[in-house]
């Protein structure tokens, strides 16, 4: 007999019963592993590259020498405008479609599809395609992915998810690097490649497996046997609906029946000020409205620059300054990775205590300002100043650890607060995949304005001008968030419960 593959699948049209181990595909640990694990393969996937690229595009391509790093710069740069320009249609188009799965698997066809042809490339348009295959897939991923975290978790445990999520996202981004090194030192091209497939293969597998909530709750209530003591399901009694409602005499009437004429068979008008009954604005125009929109977009945005100016100008001044080879440009990221294992800690934090995200945030971004500036201390090759090196780049990675989960929970605590006050201001499907989308975006602009910044300061006017320049960057940013992440510290509690038209405090 062949098997039901509806019951593994729980996507795939006519499933006769529930699918097989309903309870744990569907649980939260589970849908939190399997995203987390799309995030960090996704990521990994793209700093995997980065150290094969130059020599690949040599031999395997054919690019004269002189020319590879102008071509590796240029991909990085692709794959950033790729994750700019899909992030907003990912996240719209998510948010359109009755499940979060099948954006999910498109995801991951992307991914597949990007890896085949970077390993096969031997011409210079299969690396561009393949580079904006891994940009969209990305997009996404990290898009998809969040809004399913809010779909799972719901707002109790959000921070500690989006903890999680923060890990994996950093992680993928600092060892990629580090893995590719290594792997194509020892095992050569395919070896990298081997290791990418590998991890789709798992990745393939999890997602097939995952089960969202809202699939499996139809199933689990179909499971749940009903009490013959279990009282009847509310129905609505004549004239309990508001708009069939009788108003004896001597009772108030409705607010938009002054003269208290409504009946059975005559329903109050509906006001117009009935924010059901108006037509929704602009769903990006209503976050980017928000204040707190604004800035949570900012800091997201420095995150990135500050990773991915690392990405740029570390390998290299290590190199410079202390001799390093390929794989000691790698190892190097190692201390700026490991405090990420922290996230989740940070994200408990935020739950539990709500109203100290904002001071955990721009703290964090205040704190990075010294520490990048010290890093200019670090000028000559000695075991003093490794340690220091390492000692630096470690602190950095506790900040950044504190500064994502406040940031990647803001977006949906503004979608969920707008939502609550004027409940049709997103239209059909919401917005929650959007703002990630716009959060995406904000980070993809800093994956491509990173390298360039901190990479033309560094070889115009040095190294210590250049820690100058970014933890100036990264501690003024630190004043907005304290200002207005969690609400503006201006607005009075009036302001901040009222309805605002197109955005307002939310």
């Amino acid at each position: 007999m062949a098997p039901d593959l509806g019951r593994l699948f729980p996507n795939r049209k006519g499933t006769t019963g529930p699918p097989i181990l309903l309870q744990r595909r569907s649980s939260d640990a589970f849908i939190i592993f399997v995203v987390v694990f799309a995030v960090f393969t996704d990521v990994l996937l793209y700093g995997l590259i980065v150290p094969v690229a130059p020599t690949a595009l040599h031999e395997r391509v054919g690019l004269p020498v002189g020319q590879e790093q102008t071509w590796t710069s240029i991909l990085l740069a692709l794959y950033g405008v790729a994750l700019l320009a899909t992030s907003p249609a990912a996240g719209y188009i998510a948010d359109r479609l009755e499940s979060r799965w099948w954006p999910f698997i498109a995801g991951l066809v992307a991914l597949g599809a990007s890896t085949a042809l970077l390993c096969v490339g031997t011409h210079l348009g299969l690396w561009i395609v393949g580079r904006l295959f891994q940009g969209a897939s990305t997009a996404v991923v990290w898009t998809v992915g969040a809004a399913m975290l809010v779909d799972t978790v719901g707002k109790e445990g959000l921070g500690q998810a989006m903890g999680y999520m923060g890990m994996g996202m950093t992680l993928g981004i600092m060892g990629g690097p580090l893995l590719g090194g290594v792997i194509y030192a020892r095992g050569g091209y395919y070896a990298v490649f081997a290791l990418a497939f590998a991890l789709i293969g798992v990745d393939i597998v999890l997602r097939f497996v995952m089960i969202e909530k809202k699939h499996a709750a139809k199933w689990i209530k179909h499971e749940t046997p009903e009490s013959p003591l279990s009282p009847p399901p509310e129905t609505k009694e004549e004239g309990s609906d508001p708009e069939n409602v009788v108003f004896p005499s001597g009772l108030d009437a409705p607010h938009d029946d002054p003269k208290g004429i409504a009946t059975a068979g005559s329903p109050p008008p509906i006001s117009s000020k009935d924010p059901a009954s108006q037509k929704p604005k602009s769903a990006v125009l209503t976050l980017l409205a928000s204040d707190r929109m604004v800035v949570t977009i900012w800091a997201y945005f420095i995150v990135s620059v500050m990773l991915t100016s690392f990405d740029s100008v570390l390998p290299l001044f290590v190199e410079g300054t202390f001799g390093w080879g390929q794989t000691g440009q790698g190892v190097i990221f190692i201390p700026l990775s490991i405090p990420h294992i922290t996230d989740p800690l940070f994200g408990i934090i935020n739950d539990k205590y709500v109203n100290a995200r904002r001071y955990m945030a721009a703290g964090a971004l205040f704190a990075s300002l010294p520490l990048i500036v010290l890093l200019r201390f670090v000028t000559h090759n000695s075991m003093g100043q490794k340690v220091l090196l390492c000692a630096l780049l470690a602190l950095i990675g506790v900040c950044i650890a504190s500064l994502m989960p406040p940031l990647l929970v803001e977006a949906s605590y503004i979608v969920h607060e707008k939502e609550e006050r004027t409940p049709n201001v997103f239209g059909k499907g919401g917005a929650m995949a959007l703002a990630y989308g716009i959060l995406n975006t904000a980070y993809a602009a800093g994956m491509i304005v990173g390298p360039f910044f901190a990479g033309f300061i560094r070889d115009d006017v040095g190294w210590g001008t250049m820690t100058w320049a970014l933890g100036l960057l990264t501690g003024v940013s630190g004043v907005p968030i304290l200002l207005f992440l969690g609400g503006s510290v201006f607005a009075t509690e009036k302001e901040e419960s009222a309805d605002t038209s197109l955005g307002g405090q939310a």
